[in-house]
């Protein structure tokens, strides 16, 4: 007997949005049932011993400092800016 039924097997295949066949439903079945099957091994792992963690690697909070900086001046800014006025860049209006 397989470890998942057909009707599971189309019912994942639903929510995943699939259309399969019936061939393909019990091929999935056979594949899903090894997955299962391999899954359920770490069931046999003694993890007594193993602390609980979020992340598997220690992850530390890698941003830099916030330091504020000067900008550009106003003049580097605008310099490419095909049409500017007093430091501002001018672009088209979208809103009539």
């Amino acid at each position: 007997m397989s470890r998942i039924s057909m009707e599971q097997v189309k019912h994942v295949a639903h929510l995943a949005r699939l259309a399969i066949t019936e061939e393909e439903a019990k091929q999935f079945q056979d594949q899903l049932g090894k997955m299962i099957s391999f899954a359920e091994q770490l069931n046999e792992l003694d993890t007594d011993q193993v602390v609980a963690t979020s992340h598997v690697l220690d992850m530390k909070n890698v941003m830099r400092e916030d330091v504020a900086k000067p900008g550009l001046p106003i003049e580097e800014v605008v310099k490419n800016a095909p049409d500017h006025e007093d430091g501002y860049i001018r672009v088209p209006s979208i809103i009539e």
